[in-house]
């Protein structure tokens, strides 16, 4: 860990800032969200049907307003669209807190996703452009703040959730707003560098910018075959809690070992991120690393997969070791798969767009990959019920095994043909 905070200090203020300010952004967020079905349904006693409406609008309002939030970040700059997006995540929270009606409650939940919408690419394309040459490292040590907020996020919601509901939100609100405040005085302003300015000195429409975003083919080549890898993180939160409860219950054990596969994610990125990206940088190339972390994704499954053809014990320990190992030993693959490829990711984006419109091609690609979350969740969720009404246990495994290895294949064939190199950027006209 001290290795980790070294690391921090070593970049300038704004990086650090930013790292920071992610971890309270996920701590702010995750202390409220999961509790928030449970607080619609029982509190406020809505129907299941609206419950997910409601929970679908901040989706919906989030993953389809990624491309809008990051074209605004390249056009406006990057520091104004954080705090636009803390803000008004500030009211969306204080908002849940006070009402109960329909209509306000969706208004809120729409203006929580939005706000994600707008700070999320302006974030990473900020972190991108000041951490430079470094960028791989700085999206390491970004994804150990980002796990450590979802991490302890939970566990701050529980306690104030067992007091009251409201008071998690008001709570939760109260650090947007503070993060808000600390931003405004503390993050440097900063602009993309303006490489879409024509000849004639008018700046490119916005829809000639999403044009030329569209049209970089290696990009959305490279969006597809990244889509397997958001599927597959995701099962920490469905499949495998799913498992977890089928066989161990929906009682005290099933609930220790749901938080089980949380800690053992959480943990192991905080933990071994930065070895783990310092060891693949000095002996693999971007290419190379991204392959391996999406094979290692799908192999997660395989301990699940064997786990099928072992009886289920009637109870004891021996149901509790078959409920809990196998996901857990999953979850650990899936977050060690997960640290192997994110910083790469995430700097491949970088290379790609040409560091040209870079926060606008970090939404598009948020976009892309929340769309295949959804699609692959529904396929998931339909393997499941499939595999348990025809008693074949190991049929969503093999699903998902089948996906991270052509996924890893898709990435490896990239890799291979040349459409994973920096995009050179397009030559400027020279005024004088």
């Amino acid at each position: 860990m001290k290795g980790t905070i070294a690391q921090v200090r070593s970049y300038e203020r704004s990086v650090q800032l930013l790292m920071v300010n992610q971890f309270t952004i996920n701590l702010g967020f995750y202390m409220l969200m999961p509790y928030l079905a449970a607080h619609l349904s029982g509190t406020l006693g809505l129907a299941g049907w609206l419950v997910g409406f409601v929970l679908g609008v901040r989706n919906f309002s989030q993953q389809g307003m990624f491309l809008v939030g990051g074209t605004l970040a390249d056009r406006f700059g990057y520091k104004p669209l954080i705090i636009a997006g803390c803000v008004l995540r500030t009211l969306g929270f204080a908002t849940l807190a006070l009402v109960d009606s329909l209509p306000a409650l969706l208004a809120a939940s729409a203006a929580t996703g939005f706000a994600g919408a707008l700070f999320n690419p302006a974030v990473r394309a900020y972190l991108a452009a000041d951490a430079g040459e470094r960028r791989v490292e700085a999206f390491a040590l970004f994804n150990v703040f980002y796990q450590a907020g979802i991490l302890l996020g939970p566990l701050v919601g529980m306690v104030l959730t067992g007091v009251d509901f409201r008071i998690t939100c008001l709570v939760s609100a109260g650090i947007f707003a503070l993060l808000s405040i600390v931003q405004i005085r503390a993050l440097p302003a900063r602009h993309a560098d303006d490489k879409t300015v024509r000849e004639n000195g008018k700046r490119e429409s916005v829809l000639a910018q999403w044009r030329s975003v569209v049209a970089n083919r290696p990009f959305l080549l490279f969006s597809a075959a990244m889509i397997g890898s958001y599927v597959l993180t995701f099962q920490v939160y469905l499949a495998l809690p799913l498992e977890v409860r089928r066989l161990g219950g929906d009682g005290q054990f099933g609930t220790g070992a749901v938080a089980l596969l949380f800690a053992v994610s959480g943990l192991s990125t905080i933990l071994l991120q930065t070895t783990v990206t310092a060891w693949c940088k000095a002996r693999m190339e971007p290419g190379r690393a991204l392959t391996w972390g999406l094979a290692i994704m799908g192999l997660a499954f395989l301990p699940l997969l064997a786990a099928t053809a072992i009886p289920v014990p009637k109870g004891g320990i021996g149901l509790w070791l078959l409920a809990a190992t196998p996901p857990a030993l999953a979850a650990l693959l899936l977050a060690l798969g997960t640290m192997i490829a994110y910083p790469f990711e995430m700097d491949t984006i970088v290379r790609l767009s040409g560091d040209r419109l870079v926060a606008t091609h970090y939404g598009l690609y948020n976009t892309i990959c929340g769309i295949g979350i959804t699609l692959g969740n529904l396929l998931t969720g339909a393997a499941l019920d499939a595999a348990r009404a025809a008693g074949m246990s190991a049929l969503p495994w093999l699903v998902l095994l089948a996906l991270g290895l052509a996924c890893a294949a898709a990435l490896y064939g990239l890799h291979r043909t040349g459409r994973l190199a920096p995009v050179e950027p397009e030559p400027q006209p020279v005024t004088v």
